[in-house]
């Protein structure tokens, strides 16, 4: 957080507030997802959970709505974490912190993987389109497990059909290092960017930067094997 700087941090994976806030210290409020509710434990896995969310600077004027499944059916795959930024003024903006299904990061094929997040898609693209209709500002982010970014991607045309939505995570370069799964003591870099931040058209926004992690920190601790994507609103 020292790095970015933000104000916001949409999370994805995340078990429990405890542990995010234990991350990110208390200069910020936590809002997980709704799907971590006693009355969803229908929706959670027996052992270990991944939970959306934000990381809410203290001060910043944030209402807290209603989060979402954007997966069909009594899925237990993660939420879409709601909130409003400056609600009721001005520059009020709606934020989506998700997580689509993994397993579909390329072209799209007709299998299981690739039918769920298509589905997801359509279920982000619908509530786009709804913010849109009632002229309102948004900003999804998350990780999409997927390259949006890619010219002519299926998905993002599936998201941003018409609709004015902007990917400013397309140039985006993947410097992002992890430590490999087949040799600890080495690192690994991806070749694309799945974490991917979009914002309604006309909202200005910076191009989203990825804050990588020192090799050696990657080799020393147990990091994410995922880079902060970040991005900088003007209003």
């Amino acid at each position: 957080m020292d790095k970015t700087q933000a104000n916001i941090l949409a999370f994805q994976e995340v078990e429990s507030a405890a542990a995010i806030q234990k991350a990110v210290g208390n200069d910020f409020t936590i809002y997980l997802s709704d799907r971590a509710n006693a009355s969803n434990r229908h929706l959670q896995f027996n052992d270990t959970n991944q939970y959306t969310g934000f990381a809410v600077r203290n001060g910043v004027n944030v209402l807290d709505k209603p989060d979402f499944s954007i997966t069909r059916g009594n899925s237990k795959l993660r939420f879409a974490s709601y909130l409003v930024l400056n609600p009721n003024q001005d520059n009020e903006t709606h934020l989506l912190s998700v997580h689509l299904k993994a397993g579909c990061s390329g072209a799209y094929r007709n299998n299981r993987d690739c039918k769920i997040v298509k589905q997801q898609g359509q279920a982000l693209a619908k509530w786009i389109k709804a913010r849109e209709d009632n002229k309102q500002q948004y900003v999804v982010l998350g990780d999409f497990n997927h390259n949006l970014g890619y010219r002519g991607d299926w998905l993002w045309e599936v998201l941003s059909d018409n609709t004015d939505a902007k990917l400013v995570t397309k140039n985006t370069k993947a410097e992002c290092k992890v430590r490999s799964n087949r040799n600890p003591n080495k690192t690994h870099q991806f070749r694309s960017v799945i974490d991917h931040i979009i914002v309604s058209g006309d909202l200005k926004a910076s191009s989203g930067v990825q804050t990588v992690f020192k090799t050696q920190d990657v080799l020393d601790y147990k990091l994410s094997d995922h880079c902060p994507v970040s991005t900088t609103l003007s209003f």
